[in-house]
């Protein structure tokens, strides 16, 4: 049986993988959805890739939070309360019903929007600190940079820029949060990896007929 934290860095991966997949499927051959809200596509929308890629995505959110504190991360205090939110947000907006009222989804995605980009900026100084995460501490400041000018971006078109070329803004967002969650979650795995080598080395077979 797999260790927790080992089961729940396989489900963070195959989860940010599947959500890249079905983000991509769901606007393949697509048209209108630049300047359309993610929430108002999916109140429109018929399809469940869309769908699929937001549950996805927050489920392998959860499982991240769970397993980088079964490893120890450095996932204390607000990094690990941010995390949680967004996973839960973002699979609440992926499953919420088609007649969800406008207000709840878009908290749902005020929250989904603005959560990881403030986690991974708390988590980075943490990360450069711990020998064991400092190897991913440098792209994360980079994705924690990418996600603070998304939501800026997300800001100005929502108020004075009247909303044009807001759904473009909000799935390029989501992209690089979606790379930030897999960021960690592959780190996860490899480090959860190591450990079963670890104490797997350790582990003495005792030889038949040696006394």
């Amino acid at each position: 049986m797999l260790p927790l934290r080992t089961a729940c860095a396989v489900v963070a991966c195959a989860g940010t993988a599947v959500a890249a997949v079905a983000f991509v499927v769901a606007h393949l051959g697509g048209t209108g959805w630049m300047d359309v809200t993610i929430g108002t596509t999916l109140a429109r929308d018929p399809g469940v890739a869309l769908e699929v890629a937001l549950a996805a995505a927050g489920c392998a959110g959860l499982a991240l939070v769970a397993g980088l504190r079964a490893a120890g991360a450095p996932v204390g205090g607000w990094p690990g309360a941010l995390l949680t939110a967004w996973g839960a947000a973002t699979a609440l907006l992926g499953v919420a019903p088609a007649g969800t009222p406008r207000l709840v989804a878009g908290a749902l995605s005020v929250t989904a929007y603005l959560t990881l980009p403030a986690a991974t900026a708390l988590l980075v100084p943490a990360l450069r600190e711990d020998a064991r995460w400092a190897a991913v501490a440098r792209p994360m400041e980079w994705l924690a940079l990418a996600q603070g000018l998304g939501v800026v971006a997300i800001t100005y078109v929502a108020l004075p820029g009247h909303q044009v070329m807001i759904g473009l803004v909000e799935r390029l967002l989501l992209g690089v949060e979606l790379a930030a969650a897999g960021l960690l979650a592959v780190r996860l795995l490899w480090l959860c990896r190591g450990m079963t080598g670890r104490l797997a080395g350790r582990v003495r077979v005792p030889l038949v007929g040696r006394s």
